[in-house]
Parts: structure tokens; C-alpha cells; sequence
């Protein structure tokens, strides 16, 4: 691993004119001798995004931004949406644009922007599932997914279609038997939900629910864990809902003394492939994510790895399976089979979201041979950017939603509103300038913070500017709002700071 300076690589810098309300950013460029001279007569937005635009082309990492819809966990019992009226063909297309043309770069918590590669994979004709190019391709994403995870030779990789939720559902339907007892180690909706999905199979759940922005101590789980015999323990290793990480390490060696049989499950939805992960070392027994968030593939696949100890007790239960399509009765000679490089038929693959899948896994593995060194520059790259992105928001005199520091993502950063500043107000002025982030969602303090993403290639290839655009669409629109508690340009300048060392191939 080499390491340079950031002003070697090609993370364009970012000046503000104190005099424009909108906070506007001028991208320099190594060319920008190169500009006519007619760009200096647009406005200060437009201008500055232009020579973004023209810097990032020149760059070897091109800048293109890439559009995909929103997909995200719903509740059991959401609320009612309001009632929108039908939308032109125009109107849609306005609306997916920045107040200067631009697509608004996507920094919500998935999915994400995704690798030019990623998406020509995800464009290119449909292959038969049974087509020797296509088993080769599923076959090696399932025997590469044993790396992203750090997990042991025996573990057995699962790849379907469907979101995280249904991840949920498979790891209850194969583990759980009614009447088990499980706990739900619970740092925020994600945790609400994810015991609603057990409770539906028959098990007797316990929440140990933290403080919104807080995690539950230790002391607690040993408690619950000696009171009774606990089949399954879940931890979120990052929610989604509230940005706070918890230490999976540090839980799952205090479940391995006190019950080393007890299973752990780890919701790695919003973390896997982003934070670090060692199935293997920390001895975890099923860690479920989704292809649209740190993995770096577009929605719509359920990922799964599952320990040996986890595929005995699938094996040894009792109670016949209480579903169809998750049941791994269904799904194991599959996986089996392709990684054998044999088709085998249960339900047709969503064959071009498993072919992004492999090259996007391709893309995170090709950092190093090793897959463990390749992981652990991946981890080093989403806390580099998440560090930055955090001190960057704090410059503008924000804070965020974790109560400690050790508590706050890799992955996702949730900030807190400013005073006298909404979400109404603030989030579509965000994306007028530029980037598009997410609104609250747990909801005692839905109306209180907002969350920016920051994974997979916007986290791993600074040189996009994804994290510099986004810093500054939030400057411009907090003074838009009237919030000026910041020098211009704080955010930015604060963000490259922070970014001075980055890892380089």
C-alpha cells in the first residue's frame, strides 16, 4: 500500500465566494488554464460545476454520476403517504436534477453510486442462467463472498433475489423453531423490525433497546444471556435509521463465553463490505447484507453467509421449515451446484443483478491478491472517508446522532438539524445544490436529523469529489435556510484537511 498526498491525487479542491448566498463552489483543476473564458459570465453554480465537470473528465476516474431508485427497508405498519398527484414525464426528469442540470450525486444511505463497470454489467443483454458464461460468473460472486466476509472455507454463501428484509426471513425461517427464545440486540428501527420478522416464526423475542443514539451495554446482553437458554442473539452492526456502529467484536466474544451456542446473527445491511468484518476470527454465525449499499451493486439481491455451526442446527431441526421461497431446502444444492460450476433450477437468478454483483465484487477484491489485506484497505478507505465527512460537519457547527464517538459509522453519518432549520426546508435545497441525501426515519426524532451515505466508490475513490459535492450542497443550503453559524467554504476545506492522506494504489 502506498500512501500520498492528497494533493497528488485527483480530489479537486474547492474555493467559496463569500458574497453568493448560495454558497458556490468553484472545482480547480490542474487544467483550468484550459477554460474559456465565457465560463467566468455564468452564474456562480453553474460556473463552478462546469469546471468540476471538465476536471473530473480529464481525470482517469471519471465523475459520472449514476441514477438508481430508492430502495429501503419498509415497517410493518408504515405511515400513510401523502397523496401526490401524478407526475409528467417532465416534471420527473426536473426532478432528478440539481438547480445547475446535473444529476444530483446520490449520498443516501443505498443505494448508492455505483462503478461505471457496475452498471454496463447491469446493462448488457440478458444471459441464459444455465449458460456456461453465466454459472462461471454466479459461481465465482458465491466463492468470493466467503472473502468480503473474512468467514472460514466451510461457510456457505447464499445469494438471492430479494432486499435485506428478506434476509430476515430466511435466517428466522432456517434457524429459528417456535418457542425458541431470541435476543434482539436493538440500536434503532432496523432492530424494531428485524423482531417482528422472528416473532412471525414462532420465537419468544427479548429487545434490549439502547437510548437513540446509544448502544446496549454489555452488561445487560450477559444478563439476558445467563436468565435463559437463547437460541439466537441479532446485532445490527450499523442501523440504518440512526447511523450508530456496534462493536460486533466485543459482543460476540462476550455470547461465545457466557453461551457458546447460542447463534449470532448480524445485520450487515448497512455495513458489510464497509465496516470491518471477520466472520471467521469473531466466530458469527450468519452475516446477511444487500446488494445496494457498501457491497456496491444495485438493489435487489439478498447476501447471505452462513457459519457450519449455523447449517448443523439448520440441519437438526425439528420443526419443518414455515416458509417456501427462503427455505435453504430450496436453496442450498443451488448455491452448491453453481459453485460446482452446475446449474441447478429452483427460481430463475435475476441474471444481470448477479453479474453487476460479480463485478463489483471483481472491483473490491482487486485491491490486493490477499482478500483479507484487499478487505482491510477497504475498511481503512469507508473510516478515511467517514472521518473526514464527520469533521466536515461538525466545522459547520452540526452534530451528529451517536452519543460517543466509537459509536459512529463508517458507513453513514445522521446530523442533527440546526436549530430553526427543517427537513422541508432543508433537504431539497441540498439537492438543488447538488446532492441528494436521506431525511430521518426512526420516528420519535424522524423530524429531527438527516443522513448522507458514504460507501463503495464514493468512500473508496475520493477522486470523484462525491464527498466534496455533497459538503458542499449542504453549506449552500444551510445558508440558503439563513444558517450562517460557519465561515464559507468551512466544510470543504475542512473535509480536504482531513483527506490529506489517502490510500493509493
Amino acid at each position: 500500500m502506498v500512501w500520498r498526498s492528497v494533493a497528488a491525487t485527483n480530489l479537486p479542491a474547492v474555493r467559496f465566494s463569500s458574497s453568493s448566498s448560495t454558497a458556490a463552489r468553484a472545482f480547480a483543476s490542474p487544467c483550468s488554464h484550459l477554460f474559456s473564458s465565457s465560463s467566468s459570465r455564468l452564474s456562480p453554480t453553474t460556473s463552478s460545476l462546469l469546471h468540476f465537470h471538465n476536471h473530473m473528465q480529464s481525470s482517469p476516474r471519471s465523475a459520472h454520476f449514476h441514477s438508481s431508485p430508492v430502495a429501503q427497508k419498509e415497517p410493518s405498519s408504515p405511515s400513510p403517504a401523502p397523496e401526490l398527484a401524478p407526475q409528467s414525464k417532465s416534471s420527473q426528469k426536473a426532478e432528478n436534477k440539481s438547480s445547475d442540470g446535473e444529476r444530483p450525486v446520490l449520498m443516501i444511505p443505498g443505494p448508492i453510486e455505483f462503478s461505471e463497470s457496475v452498471l454496463s454489467a447491469l446493462g448488457e443483454p440478458s444471459p441464459s442462467h444455465v449458460s456456461p458464461g453465466f454459472i462461471e460468473t454466479f459461481g465465482g460472486a458465491i466463492a468470493q463472498l466467503r472473502h468480503v466476509v473474512l468467514a472460514a472455507p466451510s461457510a456457505q454463501p447464499f445469494v438471492i433475489a430479494g432486499s435485506g428484509t428478506t434476509g430476515w426471513d430466511m435466517a428466522a425461517a432456517n434457524l429459528l423453531e417456535p418457542g425458541d427464545k431470541a435476543i434482539v440486540v436493538n440500536t434503532g428501527v432496523f432492530g424494531d423490525w428485524l423482531g417482528e420478522c422472528l416473532e412471525t416464526y414462532g420465537a419468544e423475542v427479548t429487545h434490549l433497546r439502547a437510548e437513540i443514539g446509544d448502544v446496549t451495554p454489555l452488561e445487560e446482553l450477559e444478563s439476558a444471556l445467563r436468565s435463559n437458554k437463547i437460541k439466537m442473539v441479532t446485532l445490527t452492526h450499523v442501523d440504518t435509521s440512526t447511523g450508530v456502529l456496534t462493536n460486533i467484536k466485543a459482543y460476540a466474544a462476550l455470547i461465545r463465553r457466557i453461551s457458546p451456542d447460542t447463534l449470532i446473527f448480524i445485520d450487515g445491511v448497512c455495513a458489510t463490505a464497509g465496516e470491518e468484518t471477520r466472520m471467521a476470527d469473531w466466530d458469527l454465525d450468519v452475516v446477511l447484507t444487500a446488494s445496494q449499499k457498501a457491497v456496491g451493486a444495485p438493489p435487489g439481491l439478498t447476501i447471505m453467509v452462513a457459519s457450519e455451526r449455523a447449517m448443523k442446527s439448520y440441519a437438526e431441526r425439528k420443526a419443518r421449515v414455515a416458509a417456501y421461497y427462503v427455505s435453504w431446502g430450496k436453496w442450498l444444492p443451488v448455491m452448491k451446484a453453481y459453485e460446482a460450476r452446475t446449474p441447478l433450477y429452483f427460481a430463475t437468478p435475476p441474471v444481470n443483478l448477479v453479474k453487476a454483483l460479480r463485478v463489483g465484487l471483481d472491483e473490491i477484491l482487486a485491491v490486493d491478491e490477499n482478500p483479507q489485506k484487499a478487505m482491510e484497505d477497504r475498511f481503512r478507505a469507508h473510516k478515511n472517508a467517514a472521518n473526514a465527512v464527520r469533521k466536515a460537519v461538525k466545522a459547520l457547527g452540526l452534530t451528529v446522532l451517536p452519543v460517543r464517538a466509537e459509536l459512529e459509522s463508517n458507513t453513514i453519518t445522521a446530523i442533527r438539524f440546526p436549530s430553526g432549520v427543517t427537513g422541508p426546508q432543508l433537504l431539497p435545497k441540498i439537492k438543488a445544490n447538488g446532492a441528494e441525501v436521506a431525511g430521518g426515519l426512526h420516528p420519535k426524532i424522524r423530524a429531527e436529523y438527516f443522513r448522507i451515505g458514504h460507501m463503495g466508490v464514493s468512500a473508496t475513490e475520493v477522486g470523484r469529489g462525491h464527498l466534496e459535492r455533497t459538503i458542499a450542497a449542504v453549506e449552500g443550503a444551510l445558508r440558503e435556510c439563513g444558517y450562517t453559524s460557519f465561515k464559507s467554504g468551512d466544510g470543504v476545506s475542512t473535509l480536504q484537511d482531513a483527506l490529506r492522506l489517502i490510500p493509493h494504489d
